[in-house]
């Protein structure tokens, strides 16, 4: 039975298409600036404007994104201009933000299901107002990694030489702030704001095995944040699991067999040379054969 038959398959697979393209092409520079979970922290604060939304009976996606915005640029102002470090802003985003979700869960009259959906991902459930919204603001995130790369790079690779460069790092640095905070807010519906972190993540890091440059590492990690975002819709409606969770094991595997294909690799590259030093110049191994 095919299963894209029905639209709500195709509304999934879409969906999932644009977070796998969105998510590694900003993760990118979180993982170049060490931030690599930051987009669990401030899923925890997307946690928070579903528990808003839900309690007020707005729209919880729209609540998140202006929650998760507000959070992130937060914690970005208190990394600049506070004495506390990023670590502890992100400790402090992850527990306050999971905190204050579950308590306006629990002051509304919703039921563990729609939690269970936001944390966990519900891809099939997504509506076209859903799709509209994500393919919006995906396309809008992506574009912007795209559009300002190099100087998104500067100031992830050294904050110090952008400023010098005359770059606007505080704006910058906002930028990808408010980017973390729609992007963790929209794929909440693909993978959930428990997971989402590892879309951002895995796949940058399975394409750092084999690529060296940074827009080539960009690339690959957006194919595999693709490939495993389509194959895991596929596969989650073949054997019914949970379409956020089998995309991110997909991906994991990938960067599993990728790490382990290119340590190979690597290996017998540095043994060929070494069996030809050993077996000495090409002539004197020709000697060595015509006597025999």
């Amino acid at each position: 039975m095919d299963l894209f038959q029905y639209e709500f398959m195709l509304r999934a697979l879409a969906g999932a298409l644009v977070i796998g393209l969105t998510a590694p092409a900003l993760g990118i520079y979180l993982v170049q600036r060490r931030l690599s979970l930051i987009g669990d922290g401030i899923g925890h604060v997307a946690l928070t404007g579903v528990g808003v939304g839900l309690l007020f009976n707005q729209s919880p996606v729209l609540t998140a994104v202006v929650v998760s915005i507000l959070g992130a640029v937060g914690v970005e102002l208190v990394r600049q201009r506070g004495r506390t470090s990023g670590d502890l802003a992100l400790a402090l985003l992850f527990y306050g933000g999971i905190a204050g979700g579950v308590v306006l869960v629990g002051l509304s009259d919703s039921t563990s299901a729609n939690l269970t959906q936001f944390l966990f991902g519900s891809l099939t459930t997504t509506s076209r107002q859903d799709l509209i919204v994500i393919a919006v603001l995906g396309v809008a995130v992506l574009t912007a990694m795209l559009a300002l790369r190099p100087a998104l790079f500067a100031v992830c690779n050294d904050e110090e030489y952008a400023r010098v460069s005359g770059l606007p790092v505080r704006t910058l640095n906002l930028l990808l702030a408010v980017t973390t905070a729609v992007t963790v807010t929209i794929a909440m519906r693909t993978v959930g704001v428990l997971l989402v972190s590892a879309l951002m993540v895995v796949p940058v890091a399975a394409a750092q095995q084999v690529t060296r440059g940074f827009r080539t590492t960009m690339a690959a990690a957006m194919a595999i944040g693709l490939g495993a975002a389509a194959v895991g819709v596929t596969v989650s409606g073949e054997l019914d699991t949970a379409p956020g969770a089998t995309i991110v094991i997909l991906a994991i595997a990938a960067f599993l067999a990728i790490t382990v294909g290119a340590a190979t690799w690597r290996m017998l590259r540095r043994r060929i040379p070494a069996e030809r030093e050993h077996a000495g110049p090409p002539e004197v191994v020709l000697q060595e054969a015509s006597a025999r």
